[in-house]
C-alpha cells in the first residue's frame, strides 16, 4: 500500500501553487489518505476548489463522462498514477496514446501538472506500461473498473493493458487535437439518459465506411426490425443523430436500431446471460465503439 499523500485543498496552498507555477515534479497533490485497502479507500471523493497556475484558472468537477484528447506530461510517483487539473481524486481513467492505440488504466491522484496546460501528467511507471514520453497526444476517458483493478492500482501495480484502440479510430481522435492544451470529444453533444458517443463513433464510422460507389454500386441490405425486448442484457454501441449513420454502424456490428427521442441507438442482442453480453461487448469495443455498455432489460 503506497504512503497517502497529501491535498492542497486550502486557497493558501493554490496560491502559492499559482505564484510558482511549478508543483515538484508535476504531480501537485493527491488525495487518498484512508490507509485501508478495501473499497471504502476510494470515498470520499475530493473535488477541490477553483485555482490558478501561471494565469491560467482551472475547476475541478466531478465530471462523470469526461473525455478528452490532449498532451502528456511527465510526472514522478509510484504506480500507475496520474495528475489531472480538474478531476477529483481518485478517479479512474483509460489513457490512449495517440501514437500507438496502446491503452492502459491509471489512477488519478493528484493536480496537475503544474507546470504545463498538458491534459495529464503520469508517473514514470504509468509512462513505461503506455509506451509514451511527454508531449505524447493522449485520449482520457473516465471509467469505472471494477473493484479488483481498482485494488491493484491503490498497491502501486499495474492492471492489463486494455484492448488497443484501433488505427482508424486513432486517426480520427488525432484530427480533434489542438495545437496547445486539450480538447473535448462531446462539445456541442447533448447528454440524454443514454450515454452518446456520437462525436467519436459518428466518425470512425464515416472513416471506416465503404466508398461510395462501392455502396451505391450493391444494393443495400434490409435492416432487420429491433426484436422486441423483454429480459436479460444488450449492448449499446452509439447513439447517432443521424440515421444513416446508426444504419451503417448496426449493419457492421450486427446490430437493430431503435429510436429514442431524436436519437437513434444502436444495440446488439438481447442476450440471456450477461457472459453472452460481455462477449458482445469486447467485439463492439474491438470495433471502436469504446463507450458502448451493457444494459439490462429485466
Amino acid at each position: 500500500m503506497k504512503q497517502a499523500f497529501l491535498l492542497l485543498a486550502g486557497s493558501a496552498a493554490l496560491a502559492s501553487c499559482s505564484a510558482s507555477g511549478r508543483g515538484g515534479e508535476g504531480l501537485e497533490t493527491a488525495a487518498n489518505a484512508s490507509p485501508a485497502n478495501g473499497p471504502q479507500a476510494d470515498y470520499p471523493l475530493v473535488v477541490g476548489e477553483p485555482y490558478a497556475v501561471d494565469g491560467t484558472s482551472y475547476t475541478p468537477a466531478d465530471v462523470l463522462n469526461y473525455d478528452q484528447v490532449g498532451y502528456l506530461a511527465g510526472g514522478t510517483g509510484a504506480g500507475i498514477m496520474g495528475a489531472h487539473h480538474t478531476l477529483p481524486f481518485p478517479s479512474y481513467v483509460e489513457v490512449t496514446s495517440l501514437e500507438t492505440g496502446r491503452t492502459i488504466l491509471a489512477r488519478i491522484e493528484a493536480r496537475g501538472p503544474m507546470d504545463t496546460t498538458h491534459l495529464l501528467a503520469l508517473s514514470p511507471a504509468a509512462m513505461e506500461q503506455l509506451g509514451a514520453s511527454a508531449e505524447t497526444p493522449v485520449r482520457v476517458r473516465r471509467v469505472n473498473p471494477p473493484e479488483e483493478q481498482r485494488r491493484l492500482l491503490r498497491e502501486d501495480l499495474p492492471v492489463p493493458l486494455r484492448m488497443d484502440t484501433p488505427m482508424q479510430l486513432v486517426e480520427v481522435l488525432r484530427r480533434r487535437l489542438p495545437e496547445v492544451g486539450s480538447a473535448s470529444l462531446r462539445v456541442g453533444v447533448p447528454a440524454p439518459a443514454d450515454p452518446v458517443s456520437e462525436t467519436v463513433a459518428e466518425a470512425f464510422a464515416e472513416v471506416t465506411a465503404e466508398p461510395a460507389e462501392v455502396a451505391e454500386a450493391a444494393p443495400k441490405p434490409a435492416q432487420a426490425p429491433a426484436p422486441e425486448i423483454t429480459a436479460g442484457f444488450v449492448v449499446q454501441a452509439a447513439a447517432f443523430s443521424s440515421a444513416a449513420n446508426a444504419d451503417r454502424a448496426a449493419a457492421a456490428l450486427g446490430g437493430t436500431v431503435s429510436q429514442s427521442g431524436r436519437f437513434y441507438r444502436v444495440r446488439t442482442g438481447p442476450f440471456a446471460t450477461r457472459d453472452e453480453a460481455e462477449a458482445s461487448l469486447a467485439n463492439v469495443q474491438a470495433a471502436g465503439y469504446s463507450d458502448a455498455r451493457i444494459y439490462s432489460t429485466g
